[in-house]
């Protein structure tokens, strides 16, 4: 009763430009062979497979390949993620081979992958990314009075209705399984307190509030979950284990420091056990920083291999920059010349996709208008900035 969780692929993603697709494709070969050599009963990926709603024609057919691969050896549960596109992710979704099995719609959440051992019976639900604006109405429930109650604009409110469905299917199966023992696994995109971030994950911010409590997912024995880069365990309410199992590959250089991984998960004990399986590194991410002249010399031999972002820290500029940092280091990514009194005077802060956009935005309107943008403009900034995301979602 074991399952292989992974999650946050963004195939056809790049990293400051340099495509990344036959790094990527060398994971899944490496998943492939995982699979082949460790049997499970499942592999679950838990969202964000494609980097954007309309992936390359490239991404799509590693995409195929993959889960036709996967599938000769165990069953696929695919959900999809922010990135994603529901509707085009699950293209097909009736059509697929009883193996693999994609989860994209709100409709059919509550309905597990029910699969059957020696042990026992282990269900698998997928949750899709629950963007509040769009599934609100599909979650709403009957109230005590009997009408109908939509669930609030957050992540909290969504993700719990959504799970409340769970769980009373995992009872009613439980209670029919005639003391057989069963096994509960979510698979779920979201932001869960406690979560450690990284500057490469898209804002899921909606009205405000984008994180969801560990304690939304009690009452199930494993969350896989996706969203967040670094891997890593989320603490969760008594008997559920919640578990990030982080991308395949680093997207930005605040995950140099993680070691990258899938999610081994035995659930034959009381808790379940997880081992973390090392993914492939096709190339190490690194900073260097120092005068023109070390890094040219010994200390940047170390490094001339790696995906590197180079500070070159001398007085002045040195003339020829760029061309003679990238003939010593000819994967260089970023580079950047800070002198020491720049670097203890500068006032500038760098955005990465880890800053919340309404909070840069409102940045700038101080910086521009030398005062704090209102309660009114920051209304503004923030409906301006979901209807973007919106209408990315829906592209």
């Amino acid at each position: 009763m074991r399952i292989l969780h992974t999650s946050d692929w963004h195939l056809g993603r790049t990293l400051h430009g340099v495509d990344l697709l036959d790094h990527q494709a060398a994971y899944l070969d490496h998943l492939v062979e995982v699979v082949r050599t460790e049997p499970v009963a499942a592999v679950v990926v838990a969202g964000d497979v494609y980097d954007r709603a309309i992936p390359p024609v490239e991404a799509v057919s590693l995409l195929s390949d993959t889960l036709a691969r996967l599938s000769e050896h165990t069953t696929v549960v695919v959900t999809s993620g922010n990135h994603d596109s529901a509707t085009r992710l699950g293209f097909g979704s009736a059509l697929m081979r009883e193996r693999v099995r994609l989860r994209t719609r709100v409709a059919g959440l509550h309905e597990p992958v029910a699969l059957g051992s020696d042990d026992g019976d282990l269900l698998v639900y997928g949750l899709p990314y629950l963007d509040p604006d769009t599934v609100r109405g599909a979650l709403a429930e009957d109230g005590p009075d009997g009408e109908r109650r939509v669930p609030a604009r957050s992540h909290e409110a969504v993700v719990g209705a959504a799970m409340r469905r769970v769980r009373a299917d995992v009872d009613a199966r439980r209670s029919a399984g005639r003391g057989r023992r069963v096994r509960s696994v979510v698979a779920a995109h979201a932001f869960v307190v406690g979560g450690v971030a990284s500057e490469s994950e898209r804002d899921l911010a909606v009205g405000g509030v984008e994180h969801v409590p560990a304690g939304a997912f009690a009452g199930v024995d494993y969350v896989a979950l996706g969203h967040l880069h670094g891997p890593q365990r989320v603490a969760g309410p008594d008997g559920t284990t919640l578990r990030y199992s982080g991308s395949p590959l680093a997207y930005s250089f605040s995950e140099l420091r993680h070691t990258k991984s899938t999610a081994l998960v035995d659930l034959s004990g009381e808790q379940p056990s997880v081992e973390l399986v090392p993914a492939p590194v096709a190339r190490r991410l690194a900073e260097v920083t120092g005068t023109l002249d070390d890094l040219l010399g010994v200390a940047g031999e170390p490094h001339v291999d790696d995906w590197v972002r180079v500070t070159v820290t001398d007085a002045q500029r040195p003339a020829d920059l760029y061309r003679r940092v990238t003939q010593r280091f000819p994967h260089a990514l970023v580079v950047q010349h800070r002198a020491p009194e720049q670097a203890r005077t500068t006032g500038a802060t760098l955005v990465t996709a880890a800053h919340d956009p309404v909070d840069v935005a409102a940045q700038f309107v101080r910086h521009v208008t030398g005062a704090d943008a209102t309660d009114v403009e920051i209304d503004v900034l923030r409906r301006a900035y979901e209807d973007v995301l919106a209408a990315e979602r829906s592209a």
